[in-house]
């Protein structure tokens, strides 16, 4: 049995977010974006920025982490000012955010969900350009990749979906 009081001080500045997006496939060419990296592929993702729903659901987790609501609160597809913007100045955004309250990312995990196209030879890109928006080494960012074997949306090649988690530290002072 895990001793809880022996890791108190260390598990009480841990915070923990869950990201997830989706986007159909649009009526236009590509690329699609996807972590900041332009994935050449035949169809483009329908969305009011760039649709890069790897970011979002990187900015949504990160901003569970800090008890921020999600990416919608902040830029709304309601709002004009965030059509065609780049994902990854929403990215940007949140890690000033995660700056002003000393928080320090330990680590994230991230998965693309798709049919099509194939993700593994833009892995290491993906995680480089996070890398440089986030200001931390790559090793603390993991991306993987998933069909979902011809099942759901995903499989029947309507759209790509994602999800991430983010695991922050807070400063003793900053615990929301």
């Amino acid at each position: 049995m895990l001793e809880l009081a022996r890791y108190g001080k260390m598990l009480d500045s841990l915070r923990i977010g869950l990201g997830t997006d989706a986007h159909a496939f649009g009526t236009g060419s590509g690329p699609i974006w996807l972590g900041g990296v332009a994935v050449e592929y035949n169809r483009s993702l329908a969305g009011h920025s760039d649709a890069d729903v790897l970011v979002h659901a990187l900015v949504d987790a990160m901003l569970g982490a800090l008890n921020m609501g999600d990416i919608g609160e902040h830029f709304p597809s309601s709002d004009p000012q965030w059509k065609g913007v780049p994902s990854l100045d929403f990215l940007a955004w949140t890690r000033a955010q995660l700056e002003k309250r000393e928080a320090k990312i330990l680590s994230v995990d991230a998965v693309i969900m798709a049919q099509e196209p194939r993700m593994k030879p833009y892995i290491g890109s993906i995680r480089q350009r996070l890398s440089e928006c986030l200001r931390i080494e790559a090793s603390r960012i993991s991306v993987k990749s998933t069909t979902t074997d011809h099942l759901g949306f995903v499989g029947r090649k309507e759209g790509i979906a994602a999800q991430a988690v983010c695991l922050l530290a807070l400063p003793e002072a900053k615990k929301s």
